[in-house]
């Protein structure tokens, strides 16, 4: 893979046969910025290890420090320390600035209601496009003086906090379980015990199972009375030693890796049973024709014919990318379903995938809930990215069949795997 700095494109070398290997992808960017929540309201010291180190988690440090916590990070052995407030915030105000990272802003959102005092929470133009209006209004219905700055139901968030009462709290929860996940975290730290509704359908369940057991690890009480509606005791969290599953996001690219090259990837650190509900793209690979293999340590995908399938992606949309990027090299076509959601991510993904498929050459169905891909021959060219790290990620794929594919800002990787194509080039060598 070369970088052509005319174009600031990255050019993807096909590979001549299939890919073999072995990884470990880096620390889940998910479990890190939720273990970094808890262990910021917790009692005591945590050590955090596996840590990811990304955009997306270097504007989460950095706000937690302007919030008054010692976070003690050492890139090399990929550690935090952090010894936790208590659920008391000591910072006075602060202003916190988390680029596009959705996690952050809305986790954080949430935090800063425990304190006391004026907090702004603001990120980069696209930040200023994501909704973040379910979360302000379960945060005003809970006594809670927070506003959308501009009117706009997006960041910039301002808050005047004054510490977060319990009793019922409710919340949306069809554009992003983001909300719910910020909310769940907050909870223990109220000053009674909360019961919490999501007022309609819930996108993206695993996440909430995640966020939840993620809880427990720190010492709270979770219980599920009815379907999502959570109980939770107000009782401080307690540090905890932490190790952080590698980024099951992040492995569907080499999972995918197998399935386009007809090869053998086995990804250590991730198992069958692991808390991140995108290790269940193995399955729709499983469904396309792949065979998976688990052990205690690791799952290993083996390529095979691939036939297109029709699947609802809801609870693993940040792999549909990947999977859009599998299904041309399928016979027949492939349906992805009920990933409206996508649209609101770091881009549209519904609409910018379609784009760049069609940008190659290839037939693509728009829905407002998916699209459906055909296969077939695939035209070089350049990929936008849209400054979205799952673009850039996921296209690469397409380069390993065909030649003259360029991915345009490759360095939009950082967000969440700064090595990535490092370590796809590192797999792939030996397959050229």
């Amino acid at each position: 893979m070369s970088s052509d700095t005319a174009l600031d494109a990255l050019a993807i070398q096909p590979v001549a046969g299939p890919v073999i290997g072995t990884i470990r992808p880096p620390g889940s960017k998910s479990l890190t910025n939720r273990a970094l929540i808890l262990a910021a309201l917790a009692q005591g010291r945590t050590r955090l290890t596996g840590v990811l180190d990304s955009k997306d988690t270097q504007v989460m440090i950095e706000s937690l420090r302007r919030l008054g916590l010692p976070v003690e990070q050492d890139l090399i052995a990929k550690t935090i320390d952090l010894t936790g407030c208590g659920g008391q915030i000591s910072a006075k105000g602060a202003e916190l600035w988390l680029e596009n990272s959705g996690t952050s802003i809305r986790f954080l959102t949430a935090l800063c209601c425990l304190g006391e005092g004026q907090f702004r929470l603001d990120g980069n133009a696209r930040m200023r496009e994501r909704p973040i209006a379910p979360l302000v209004k379960a945060l005003q219905q809970a006594g809670v003086n927070i506003d959308c700055e501009l009117g706009t139901d997006c960041p910039p968030v301002l808050i005047k906090a004054n510490g977060l009462k319990g009793g019922a709290w409710s919340v949306a929860g069809h554009l992003s379980s983001q909300y719910l996940s910020a909310l769940l975290m907050t909870a223990p730290c109220a000053q009674t015990d909360v019961e919490l509704s999501v007022t309609d359908h819930l996108v993206s369940r695993p996440y909430i199972d995640m966020t939840i057991a993620n809880m427990r690890q720190f010492g709270a009480q979770v219980s599920e009375p009815k379907p999502n509606v959570f109980a939770i005791q107000a009782r401080p969290y307690q540090g905890s030693d932490y190790d952080i599953e590698p980024d099951a996001s992040a492995a569907s690219y080499f999972f995918a890796l197998a399935a386009v090259t007809g090869g053998d990837i086995t990804v250590e650190g991730l198992t069958r049973e692991a808390l991140q509900g995108d290790v269940h793209f193995v399955d729709a690979l499983v469904r396309m024709g792949c065979r998976a293999e688990y052990s205690a340590r690791a799952i290993r995908l083996i390529g095979g014919p691939l036939t297109g399938i029709d699947i609802d992606m809801n609870a693993i949309s940040d792999t549909a990318q990947t999977l859009a990027c599998v299904a041309p090299f399928a016979k027949g076509p492939t349906r992805i379903r009920n990933v409206a959601h996508m649209r609101l991510k770091e881009t549209d993904r519904v609409a910018a995938v379609v784009t760049e498929l069609r940008r190659l050459g290839l037939s693509v169905e728009e829905h407002e809930d998916g699209m459906t891909i055909h296969p077939g021959p695939i035209s070089p060219g350049t990929v936008a990215t849209y400054d979205d790290h799952r673009m850039a990620m996921s296209f690469a794929l397409l380069g390993l069949r065909q030649e003259g594919i360029l991915i345009a800002d490759p360095g939009c990787t950082a967000k969440t795997y700064p090595d990535y194509f490092s370590d796809l080039e590192r797999l792939c060598k030996m397959a050229r």
